[in-house]
């Protein structure tokens, strides 16, 4: 089964990020609110899923991907933000430092994925789903 086909069927949101971001708490908080059940991935503690990277990647680009106003990204010697034109060099450096990540990345429920934290959006993923408790 590919990477894409397994999201697919997935059947739980899976939302991952980094614990201490500010984005993913708020994220998480809300979903908790709304009585969402959540499998959380923690980039920092259990690394970044490369077969789902690379789904991601191709699911919703590397632009979307690549987090450009992290402190990380500014961080980085200009020679090797520079190198970073498409996702073939895009993934080994969000492997490396998944705080270049974009924050929350989620995996919705019977397929779809999205980054950034959009209660709009979030709520008719949730109510399309039968998943939003309206809390």
């Amino acid at each position: 089964m590919t990477a894409i086909a397994a999201m697919t069927a997935m059947t739980e949101l899976r939302l991952h990020g980094i614990p201490n971001c500010d984005t993913v708490k708020r994220a998480r908080a809300w979903l908790a609110g709304r009585g969402v059940p959540v499998r959380f991935h923690d980039f920092k503690r259990d690394g970044v899923p490369v077969d789902r990277l690379d789904a991601w990647l191709a699911s919703l680009g590397w632009e979307h991907v690549l987090n450009r106003a992290g402190t990380t990204w500014r961080t980085l010697p200009d020679d090797t933000r520079a190198a970073v034109v498409d996702a073939v060099s895009a993934r080994p450096l969000l492997v490396a430092q998944p705080s270049l990540i974009k924050r929350p990345l989620v995996e919705w429920p019977g397929g779809g994925l999205s980054v950034g934290f959009d209660e709009a959006d979030w709520t008719r993923r949730l109510q399309a789903q039968g998943l939003d408790q309206g809390r």
